[in-house]
């Protein structure tokens, strides 16, 4: 898969509310009620990354998820990062 330039990127940041980049990736922040609804956050999210076969970087700091997008295997960003961000953003309560 392609690695997308800057104006790709941005064209795609537009399409995902919430994600910001920071560098060769994309990150959001989900807070949520407490530590059981940031982990059961996070089992959905993992279920969703599993069927895409991509898999985000998880920090969880009590109620609060940190997600972290980017294509290991070509180094950047690439549509499938953002075809995930997408589908994570629809499970944000």
């Amino acid at each position: 898969m392609a690695l997308l330039d800057d104006t790709e990127v941005a064209r795609n940041l537009e399409q995902v509310p919430g994600w910001e980049r920071h560098g060769d990736a994309i990150e959001r922040s989900v807070r949520l009620g407490d530590f059981r609804a940031a982990m059961g956050f996070v089992n959905t999210v993992a279920e969703v990354a599993e069927a895409a076969d991509h898999h985000p970087d998880i920090l969880i700091r009590y109620n609060t998820v940190d997600l972290t997008l980017s294509t290991h295997s070509e180094g950047g960003l690439t549509e499938k990062d953002f075809a995930l961000a997408a589908r994570i953003s629809e499970l944000v309560p």
